[in-house]
């Protein structure tokens, strides 16, 4: 039994690099380059499929925010008014949901594929958002926000993923982009649809009841997205990674697009990674930085704007809802500026533009609370400062 698995195994590695030979062997146009025949692939062709995989990111953003202004009739209605650990717990549940999602979003993308993931990243989103616009009680929400959670974490680092890999190269930074604009603009509809709730009762189930539909949409429509043709490849399948990248690019550049993947593929098989090597070895340094990023970015406070700009506003005297839509606004207008200069300027000049607001923004806060600015400016100065870091 053991050997009929090694010779099946040895028979799947011969396979793949038959296949790998024979792409090398031909003469290929490179998707890298312009190629003076035929230039570059449609961005359209790929462009529908880029918009269901943000879903996953407007639905980040969605539950980001659909707490905001709801969090006070929530509270209300399941009678933990005024218990401001019940109130942290309703809001930061799901963090710890992300946080379990997220720790195995990798080991499922590579058990199961891009769409298989994205739809298992929708179900405890549509299960989550059910629960908590059914709760009858404190539990009962934490419960369905521990669950909505859980898809949090998945749903980013999928789109971002499937999102680089089934792009062109040449659009690759633009298409990026889009999962932080789905991200605001789940944000902004959160907020939004969440106006009412103070006024209305029971409004804020309905805030809940809504995110099901777009969960929905993105497990239904990624049954008839391609898959990864760099996850078909891996797993021996490229006859049906050919068939994506027809699908995504357009039958000319298929041969161009596996020869550039089976070199990949072959750089990968010569240097396989260890998660020691990460933390320890020659890219502990790689690592180091872009998790120290991700970590500032945390620190500097932006969620605390997510969840708690409605109370914050309000005890400066500022209309939380005129506010939020401001909130909204800017958090968008970042995004669609890293859309339009992303493949211009690269990332590492936006990060340093980006960085440095973060600090004008947070050095702006930290002077409305200083004796040397007078009471009647420093609601100017707080407020800019959390508007600027919010973009």
């Amino acid at each position: 039994m053991r050997g009929r698995h090694a010779d099946a195994y040895s028979m799947y590695k011969r396979g793949t690099r038959d296949y790998i030979n024979a792409y090398d062997k031909e003469p290929v146009r490179s998707l890298n380059g312009v190629s003076k025949e035929i230039g570059n692939p449609s961005w359209k062709r790929s462009f529908l499929y880029i918009l269901v995989a943000s879903l996953a990111s407007f639905l980040y953003g969605y539950h980001l925010g659909v707490i905001n202004e709801t969090l006070e009739s929530i509270s209300n209605d399941l009678h933990f008014n005024g218990n401001t650990m019940a109130e942290g717990l309703v809001v930061s549940i799901c963090l710890g949901g992300g946080f379990l999602g997220s720790t195995f979003s990798g080991l499922i993308v590579d058990r199961v594929g891009f769409r298989r993931a994205f739809q298992l990243c929708a179900l405890p989103m549509i299960i989550g958002s059910s629960m908590s616009a059914t709760a009858k009680n404190l539990w009962g929400m934490l419960l369905g926000r521990l669950f909505v959670g859980t898809g949090m974490g998945l749903g980013p680092t999928l789109a971002t993923l499937y999102v680089t890999e089934v792009s062109p190269a040449y659009v690759r930074g633009t298409y990026g982009s889009f999962t932080q604009i789905a991200t605001s603009l789940g944000l902004m509809s959160s907020l939004l649809i969440g106006f009412p709730a103070k006024e209305t009762e029971g409004w804020w189930r309905i805030c809940f009841w809504v995110s099901a539909v777009p969960a929905a949409l993105l497990a239904l429509f990624m049954e008839f997205s391609p898959e990864s043709p760099h996850w078909l490849f891996k797993k021996g399948r490229a006859a049906d990674a050919e068939a994506a990248f027809e699908k995504l690019l357009g039958g000319p550049y298929v041969k161009g697009a596996m020869a550039e993947l089976s070199k990949s593929e072959r750089g990968g098989e010569a240097e396989t990674v260890k998660l020691s090597e990460l933390l320890f070895g020659h890219h502990r340094k790689v690592v180091f930085i872009g998790s120290t990023l991700f970590a500032l970015q945390q620190l500097s406070g932006i969620n605390s704007v997510f969840f708690f700009s409605s109370t914050v506003f309000k005890s400066a005297g500022v209309s939380s809802q005129s506010a939020n839509i401001c909130v909204g606004i800017a958090n968008f207008l970042g995004s669609f500026a890293a859309l339009l200069l992303m493949d211009k300027l690269g990332r590492k000049v936006l990060l340093i533009g980006s960085f440095s607001g973060m600090i004008v923004a947070m050095g702006l806060q930290a002077a409305s609370a200083s004796s040397l600015v007078s009471s009647s400016n420093e609601v100017y100065l707080s407020v800019g400062g959390m508007l600027l870091l919010n973009a």
